[in-house]
């Protein structure tokens, strides 16, 4: 199956519109990053990239309703739901809806369904890859910035520590989150790419903490 252009350029817009609620970590150039590493995954995994598109432009739509509820409301899951009403609005199958849904559902990274199919794990691994390199170092501060975080916390014990506190730096975001998201990837292209982007995250706090000790 292949999107007509015009159905394409109206779920951009349906979907950018809600992205708008989001906190900034999560808007629309996240989006934007996630549809091309999924975009590419699915070429080099042999996933329907058509499926995956659409998964991945609409992957984080129920953010917004996750956050006004304080994490009562699953983002996956009522996001899958909410992809489910826009997608049989613009008037797709219901198979092709059906394995868009899925993927929405299970691409969480505490989620408790695991990606079963190669379009669910390009899904997974696109949005779990934006949180790696440069970029993952870039969205670990702006999250900081977000909840008013100090800059650099390598003298405290960071399992004691809370998160949307003070002590919730992008430090504490690597150490205790970023640091093992490479071992959970689901396919060879993204595991390829996570090591790669994670030694770079180790490389740079390493410098981080060297400049703050004054040593360079």
């Amino acid at each position: 199956m292949r999107l007509d252009p015009e159905i394409w350029e109206r779920l951009r817009r349906r979907a950018r519109a809600l992205y708008e609620q989001n906190g900034t970590s999560h808007r629309w150039d996240h989006v934007e990053r996630v549809l091309a590493l999924a975009e590419r995954l699915a070429r080099e995994e042999g996933a329907d990239i058509e499926v995956v598109r659409v998964a991945a432009l609409l992957h984080d739509i129920g953010r917004g309703e996750e956050a006004r509820t304080r994490g009562r409301v699953c983002h996956a899951a009522y996001g899958a739901e909410l992809a489910r009403k826009i997608l049989t609005e613009e008037g797709f199958l219901p198979d092709f809806i059906e394995r868009v849904v899925r993927a929405i559902r299970r691409h969480r990274f505490r989620g408790k369904d695991p990606p079963e199919t190669p379009e669910e794990k390009v899904l997974f691994d696109a949005d779990k890859l934006d949180s790696l390199g440069a970029v993952g170092i870039g969205r670990a501060f702006l999250f900081a910035g977000e909840v008013g975080a100090r800059l650099h916390n390598p003298e405290v014990d960071l399992e004691k520590t809370e998160p949307y506190s003070s002590e919730d730096t992008a430090w504490r975001e690597f150490k205790l989150k970023l640091s093992r998201i490479k071992d959970r990837m689901l396919t060879p292209s993204g595991r390829r790419l996570a090591e790669e982007r994670h030694r770079f995250m180790e490389e740079f706090f390493d410098r981080l903490h060297r400049e703050v000790r004054g040593e360079l």
